[in-house]
């Protein structure tokens, strides 16, 4: 069934509708998908505590060591 197909038959139902039952009918136009944002954790206490031992870790190594 192609789209033109598919709007003729909703017209006709519509119709029928109106006609048969009186009824009314109301059209909404079609929602957008909502944006998907890529999801990120948040850094827990115990995150940045241990990024930041690394951090304290790699400067004692990449510092000449004074004797």
């Amino acid at each position: 069934m192609t789209k033109d197909e598919l709007r003729a038959e909703l017209e006709r139902q519509e119709k029928r509708y109106k006609d048969v039952y009186g009824g009314e009918v109301t059209t909404y136009a079609a929602q957008p998908e909502p944006e998907r944002k890529p999801w990120r954790k948040r850094a827990s206490l115990l995150d940045q505590a241990f990024q930041q031992e690394l951090e304290k870790i790699e400067k004692e190594l990449h510092s000449p060591e004074v004797s």
